[in-house]
């Protein structure tokens, strides 16, 4: 069973990229399984920093084969932009691949995203703007364009014309000319990375090669089970690397879900554990909390354990790895929620949308750098029971813990599923 996932379990930013990036050294294959280029990972080697938004994070460190899988939303443009600054940087990209199954973005896809979040005026989620949400619509109404169209550009042309028709009905100016001449010259670009990416999972499965499957932002911004509507449009929970790769359950060996040692959101929606005050700005500044793709800074706040056992429980998540230990280094007093009052009946999205309300346990800090530090009894002993707290609480052990944005700075607890026995290469 060769299949790791790697999920966010929280409001996505958790450092997945570079925990993706250190459990690449032992796998051969990195897969992307669901979101679009709204979904930023950030990885750094040494005084170079990567700012990843559709590739898999694997390909810094190499692996055999970087799958964009047929769950994700792809935009041409970005994607070219993005392997061109890899190659830049002299990152191998011929090793990327896009699932021919794998739905496109297109211009007016972003015109209705901009359009529908001024329409809703004081109520705007605050989506990226991206297109995402309008190409996941046009998925599930069967009207998308998939990358394997691309192969084939008189098809893709009539499909393009039929629906740049039916979006001009709804007030959005398309010129259908402009936008399939710069399709075609993306293609050119493209289609050299397009190919059935479930037979090439499947072989390396059958060949007994590890499979790191990627997540994009975290469960609690899942379609389904996240705090709806203020989600993304995709599947983010562990399942969706299933539906979104072309795999079954009994492939998966284990499920690590990412974790900052605090937590932020992006965009609106609610936030039960949010600091808007100067501890939160503190946060912020320390942790470098501003968005990969858009910039905006995050909000921030105390961890909720609340939230995190609901994401161990929908993801079945067998191991933690918990990131930005080092930011909160420098306080005094550290609070966790550890429940809610007075939420009512219904689940965990419910109880968060009728404003529920933390109750903390404070804990002391460590007033300690943990940046050096490169073991388990490294740690300072207040942030270890910081940590055991949290492993207790959640009832899930903590595989890895991450201290600074180096892959040197992770500590590898000794019975971590994916340590010592990585490839190096």
């Amino acid at each position: 069973m060769p299949v790791t996932l790697v999920i966010g379990a929280q409001w996505g930013d958790e450092g997945k990229g570079r925990i993706v990036d250190f459990l690449s050294r032992g796998a051969h294959v990195v897969a992307r399984y669901g979101g679009g280029s709204n979904a930023g990972h950030t990885v750094r080697v040494g005084d170079k920093t990567y700012k990843l938004r559709i590739v898999p994070s694997g390909v810094v460190a190499g692996v055999d084969h970087c799958v964009i899988g047929p769950g994700t939303v792809v935009a041409p443009g970005q994607l070219v932009a993005e392997l061109d600054t890899l190659e830049f940087n002299g990152v191998d990209t011929s090793r990327v691949w896009v699932s021919d199954l794998a739905h496109l973005i297109l211009p007016y896809h972003v015109e209705l995203d901009k359009s529908a979040e001024r329409e809703r005026g004081e109520d705007a989620l605050g989506t990226t703007g991206n297109g995402i949400g309008p190409a996941y619509v046009d998925r599930v109404a069967r009207t998308g364009i998939r990358a394997g169209e691309l192969l084939d550009m008189h098809r893709a042309r009539q499909a393009l014309f039929a629906r740049t028709h039916a979006v001009r009905a709804q007030g959005i100016a398309i010129d259908l000319d402009a936008v399939a001449a710069e399709l075609e010259q993306q293609a050119a670009r493209i289609v050299p990375h397009i190919r059935d990416t479930v037979s090439l999972i499947h072989d390396e499965l059958q060949a007994g090669h590890r499979v790191i499957a990627e997540g994009a932002q975290g469960s609690l911004l899942d379609v389904n089970f996240g705090t709806y509507p203020y989600v993304t449009s995709s599947v983010t929970v562990a399942g969706g690397a299933l539906s979104g790769l072309g795999f079954g359950p009994k492939h998966v060996d284990y499920v690590i879900g990412v974790v900052k040692a605090y937590q932020t959101r992006v965009g609106g929606g609610p936030f039960p554990t949010e600091l808007a005050d100067k501890q939160g700005d503190e946060l912020r500044e320390r942790g470098a909390e501003f968005g990969v793709v858009t910039g905006r800074p995050r909000r921030c706040g105390w961890l909720d354990l609340v939230a995190l056992r609901y994401a161990v429980q929908i993801n079945g998540i067998t191991h933690l790895a918990i990131t930005k230990v080092d930011v909160l280094d420098t306080l005094y007093q550290i609070c966790v929620c550890t429940a809610y009052e007075d939420v009512g009946k219904g689940s965990l999205p419910f109880a968060i949308a009728r404003g529920a309300k933390p109750v903390y346990d404070s804990m002391p800090g460590w007033l300690k750098t943990t940046v050096a530090a490169r073991s388990w009894e490294d740690l300072p002993f207040n942030a270890r029971e910081y940590l055991k707290f949290i492993e207790a609480y959640v009832g899930v052990p903590i595989a890895y813990v991450s201290v600074g944005p180096e892959r040197n700075q992770i500590i590898v607890r000794q019975d971590a599923p994916i340590g010592s026995t990585a490839r190096v290469r």
